[in-house]
């Protein structure tokens, strides 16, 4: 699937003078109070400020990034033109206090995770465009591995695309204290609960009420 980048980057990639950052942007959340903790790290040294591409509003923005090998690697990342989602892990430093910070006093479960590529002219040390978005998705599992003597430890974030929640089943689709909170006199599923025990007698046969499979639900609403 083609790729929309920006007349800058095309200009720089075809000059062919350039060098390639990633960034990785994070929004955990606080154990205690679940306000949302945004932290942005980036695949060099030192802490700089950079402008990236907002993916939900296409403005751009500038964020702060932490660096000194924070970053180790981040997977490729496949191009598709279908819905099914995507998975990429990414690889922080096991030893470095801030990853420490971020996935040990902080939840990322879930954390929303934003991967961006910046291209850098070496001659200028600057970006030549603000980083456009590569991916967008959630932390699916977080594997912290404590190594022993001389041996090599890692954090491994496994992280799913967005495009996981257009498959993503509703639970509370079948209760009645959900539908009521649509129209308080909308009783449907007043007895959802219970009609699994009721008995029922049809001629010679008696018995529990059959009830039918679960249909799979697309976009979690059927």
């Amino acid at each position: 699937m083609p790729r929309n980048i920006s007349a800058a980057n095309q200009a720089a990639l075809e000059a062919r003078v350039l060098v390639a950052r990633d960034f990785l942007w994070i929004v955990a959340r606080n154990r205690s109070t679940g306000a949302p903790v945004p932290d942005g790290m980036w695949s060099d040294v030192g802490n700089v400020s950079a402008s990236v591409i907002d993916p939900d509003t296409g403005a751009t923005v500038t964020r702060n990034w932490f660096g000194a090998g924070t970053l180790v690697a981040i997977d490729d990342i496949p191009l598709v033109s279908n819905l099914s989602a995507q998975t990429v892990n990414i690889r922080l430093s096991q030893i470095h206090d801030h990853v420490q910070q971020l996935v040990r006093e902080y939840d990322c479960r879930q954390a929303r995770v934003e991967i961006y590529r910046g291209l850098f002219n070496p001659d200028t040390r600057k970006m030549v465009a603000p980083a456009e978005c590569r991916f967008v998705g959630f932390v699916d599992k977080i594997d912290i591995r404590t190594p022993s003597e001389n041996e090599d430890g890692a954090v491994t974030m496994t992280c799913a695309s967005h495009t996981q929640e257009m498959f993503r089943a509703n639970t509370e689709t079948r209760s009645h204290e959900t539908q009521i909170l649509r129209a308080t006199n909308d009783n449907f599923y007043r007895d959802a609960a219970t009609t699994t025990s009721w008995k029922i007698f049809w001629g010679s046969k008696q018995g529990s009420v059959p009830t039918q499979k679960k249909r799979k639900k697309f976009l979690g609403i059927f």
